[in-house]
């Protein structure tokens, strides 16, 4: 899988630079962390422990990737024990 890195325009750069980034979700890692990208530059960026907005460096993105890890599992784990405690219920009805 190539991740090929766009190279940011100037007019781009320029454009952010007067007025600043236009940022849009790019990933949702887990419901309060989301990594988000610029419209206009391509300047990626993510929520750091402390809630504040900082750099996509390659530890963050390490980062994200084992959040969303656990993040995913813990949900898979969540609906397997959902879908036994009903069909439980169903059972005993």
């Amino acid at each position: 899988m190539n991740n090929v890195q766009q190279k940011p325009s100037l007019k781009g750069r320029l454009y952010c630079s007067v007025f600043g980034h236009n940022f849009s979700v790019s990933k949702k890692v887990t419901y309060h962390i989301k990594e988000y990208k610029c419209c206009h530059c391509k300047k990626e960026m993510t929520i750091n422990s402390k809630g504040y907005l900082t750099d996509l460096t390659p530890k963050y993105k390490e980062i994200n990737s084992v959040l969303e890890r656990i993040h995913q599992n813990k949900l898979t784990r969540y609906s397997n024990s959902q879908m036994i405690q009903s069909s439980v219920l169903k059972m005993t009805s």
